[in-house]
């Protein structure tokens, strides 16, 4: 879809010429660079950052282990790798606030190095990942970054994520290993980090909680004061770029004058002297690279450079003054790199490299050089066309597309190859000052000094797979104790629209066309398990398509092979009827009604005494009070109505979910924080049933080991810390080496009714079709 006048209008609001071409000329500042690691999208530790890049001109980049697909999604139903694809392009939109290069060491969906779940320790963590696969992964961006410094968020101290205490642990390793010719397998040149920091601060809050405290600082990064031209502080800049992290609710008002200064602790050092500031020991200007290298060859070069390259600052706001000096500075940059020497290229090479890159985008900015390139239509197929318009204003410049590889571009049209690859969704790399394919290079020519930059289309364009349908639903139940064997399968979105679709069924299963799509029918004596049913188009291979949209990011899509996966299970279910309560971030629902059983959803006005007797058991989804103010509004109306009788059946909140332990369960209930001590993250923890012989473990289905088998990512969490005397704890679970908790799973009569408390994570078992997770939730839902 095409951007919008009012899109473009408040894109350009959001960035004055003024302000872009100030932070352009940042970076001329140093030729320091600076690498942040992390587990996960929003692990970086922005505020710092924000100053070290846009105050002190340091190179910044990140290295992210995975693309957060276990974490939690407060503003949609994007789970899993969804949830990834998501996640990693709202961290390309915060690296875009702070200019900085981004890496990951997860490269794909199906890459071992995944999020998971919730993990305590970081030799489990690697051990799931693949020590020596990311370990190899790691060497590789670092010798592609070619860092100076590297710092981990996060301590490898008992008490934290073991995803982060992981990367940390990686970072002691991947500083000998990037420099070791003799690691395996990875054909780049070696790359000699100077200096490790760790920080100096506790990670420990609301979810984590360090045993140990954290090492003295031995610098500490000031990051008080304010950008001269915005006027915005450094922390309020990096909480411009965490605002991104909106899957995460991220983004924090910081009061201006607020003390924001961060402390570190050198672990080791190659280069010699003192560590008072971070850019000791290190070329911290251009004018110092060449002693830094054992380059005199290229010293007055360089000086040269840093002159121009201060001389543009001092020009600022002049316009043509900041593009001229930017010129000379570049021509003196291309003379170094020329005459540098051998010996010289490891240390020299890649800085001057970035500064070309800089000092373009300088010279563009400060030309008065706009270019909008647009394509007709932003979703394309293989072996289609599309129309391409380029509006270019100021200064004449030259301005051509560059394609992928195999695209061609003629007379303002674009020709995709018909074996075009579909968009990747987990892009490896990502550098906000060099564009995506397709692109837009644009050169500039100042004072006799010629430069390109590679600018990205108004909105980049998503490929999808030349056969592709959306199968609604793609997972499904088939209740042995019920009586249909049929599942009602919508097939929209075919391409190519004459397509003919078909399922490959197994053996005794039939599928009869219907309006929309296929009625597809196992036999009455269908075995328990699971089935996959894979979508054939025109007899060949077909793909599935999701389209992920959202205002604050890029339009994404994610293709995977189109399949209807089948889960046959025997579940006995009670004659109830169920209103459901959803804060939109779980389909426990929808389960429900798959699996037989009589459910209503309940809207807000529905939450009055009246309504409530017309169910007999309420399910509150994960995270509802605070999706939905007007259930903890209502629950002194559903109290009532559980002490006459209802069944109110909670699913697992956080403790800042609205969850007031005194006032919006039946009875006082607490919940456990930090999360990491209230969890269980062994999914295959064994489970104690504290009262084998309660209604919940056996009615109207025997929970057995069975039941606990086969579970995904955890247990559970934000399981319970104390509870009323009421109510009675049904299970005991432990990690490895932990004392048990009792909180993940807690029933109380109340008055003539029950409230049950589930910290389990049920919803997310019942997506990946556990069948212990329907028989459990089927007890759940039963009259007490």
């Amino acid at each position: 879809m095409p951007v919008s006048d009012q899109e473009r209008i408040a894109t350009q609001m959001r960035n004055p010429r003024i302000v872009r071409l100030w932070q352009a000329l940042a970076p001329l500042r140093s030729c320091v660079s600076f690498m942040n690691t992390g587990a996960h999208p929003d692990d970086e530790t922005s505020e710092m950052l924000a100053a070290l890049a846009l105050r002190d001109g340091i190179a910044l980049s990140y290295a992210c282990a995975n693309r957060g697909e276990g974490g939690q999604n407060a503003i949609g139903s994007e789970v899993t790798h969804d949830l990834g694809v998501v996640r990693t392009a709202e961290m390309e939109r915060a690296a875009d606030v702070l200019k900085l290069n981004l890496y990951w060491l997860s490269e794909t969906p199906d890459d071992t190095i995944f999020d998971f779940g919730f993990s305590k320790s970081g030799t489990e963590t690697l051990e799931k990942w693949g020590r020596e696969r990311a370990l190899k992964r790691f060497v590789e961006i670092i010798r592609t970054e070619r860092p100076d410094i590297i710092c981990p968020t996060f301590l490898d101290i008992p008490g934290q994520h073991g995803h982060h205490r992981a990367m940390t642990g990686l970072a002691h390793e991947v500083m000998s290993a990037a420099a070791d010719p003799t690691f395996p397998d990875v054909d780049l040149p070696v790359w000699q980090v100077k200096k490790l920091y760790l920080p100096a601060w506790s990670g420990a809050g609301d979810n984590y909680d360090d045993d140990l405290p954290p090492p003295n600082a031995t610098l500490t990064v000031k990051a008080s004061g304010e950008d001269p031209v915005t006027g915005w502080s450094w922390a309020q800049i990096g909480e411009q770029s965490r605002a991104f992290h909106l899957t995460q609710g991220m983004g924090r008002w910081v009061p201006y004058g607020e003390p924001n200064d961060w402390p570190l602790h050198l672990v080791r050092s190659e280069v010699d002297g003192p560590d008072n500031e971070l850019t000791d020991g290190l070329p911290a200007t251009l004018a110092d690279l060449a002693e830094f290298a054992g380059a005199p060859e290229i010293a007055d070069h360089l000086e040269m450079a840093q002159s121009a390259c201060e001389a543009a600052f001092a020009a600022f706001p002049d316009m043509n003054r900041v593009a001229l000096q930017a010129a000379m500075a570049l021509k003196a940059v291309r003379a170094a790199r020329d005459a540098c020497p051998d010996r010289a290229r490891g240390e020299v090479h890649h800085r001057l490299a970035a500064k070309e890159i800089q000092l373009s985008h300088v010279m563009r900015i400060a030309s008065g050089v706009s270019v909008r390139a647009t394509l007709e239509r932003d979703v394309l197929r293989p072996g289609e066309e599309v129309a391409l318009s380029i509006e270019t204003t100021g200064p004449v410049a030259e301005v051509t597309p560059v394609l992928p590889e195999g695209w061609r571009h003629s007379d303002g049209v674009v020709h995709v190859p018909a074996g075009a690859q579909s968009t990747v969704c987990y892009p490896a790399v990502y550098r906000p000052g060099v564009a995506r394919l397709p692109a837009i290079r644009v050169g500039v020519t100042v004072g006799g000094v010629s430069s390109e930059t590679l600018l990205p289309l108004e909105r980049a364009p998503v490929v999808l797979p030349a056969r592709s349908a959306t199968l609604s639903p793609d997972r499904a139940l088939i209740n042995a104790a019920a009586e249909t064997r049929q599942i009602d399968l919508r097939i929209s979105d075919v391409f190519p629209h004459s397509g003919q679709a078909a399922l490959a069924l197994p053996s005794g299963w039939s599928a009869e066309p219907v309006a929309g799509g296929l009625r597809v029918e196992a036999p009455q004596d269908v075995a328990s398990g699971l089935c996959s049913l894979p979508l054939q188009i025109d007899g060949a291979h077909a793909e599935t398509v999701n389209r992920i949209a959202y205002p604050h990011i890029d339009a994404r899509a994610r293709t995977f092979p189109a399949q209807l996966s089948v889960r046959v299970l025997d579940v006995a279910l009670p004659d109830v009827r169920i209103g459901y309560i959803g804060g939109g971030n779980d389909r426990v629902g929808h389960w429900l009604r798959a699996l037989g059983l009589d459910v209503t959803d309940l809207a807000d006005n529905d939450l009055t005494a009246d309504s409530l007797r017309s169910v007999d058991t309420v399910v509150v989804g994960i995270f509802a009070m605070r999706a939905r103010p007007a259930l903890k509004d209502a629950m002194p109306q559903v109290k009532a109505w559980v002490e006459a009788g209802g069944n109110l059946v909670t699913l697992y909140h956080r403790p800042w979910d609205d969850w007031d332990p005194e006032k919006v369960p039946p009875r006082r209930l607490e919940i456990g924080k930090p999360s990491l001590r209230w969890r269980v993250t062994d999914e295959n923890a064994e489970v104690t049933h504290l009262v084998p012989s309660h209604p919940l473990l056996n009615t109207p289905n025997r929970i057995t080991d069975e039941d606990w088998k086969g579970w995904h990512k955890e247990r559970g969490l934000y399981f319970a810390k104390s509870w009323d005397e009421a109510y009675e704890p049904l299970l005991s679970m432990a990690d490895p080496d932990e004392a048990a908790h009792e909180g993940a799973l807690l029933s109380a009569r109340i008055g003539k009714g029950r409230h049950t408390h589930v910290a389990l994570i049920l919803h997310h078992q019942m997506e990946k079709l556990v069948p212990g997770a329907f028989r459990l939730m089927a007890n759940l839902v039963a009259r007490p």
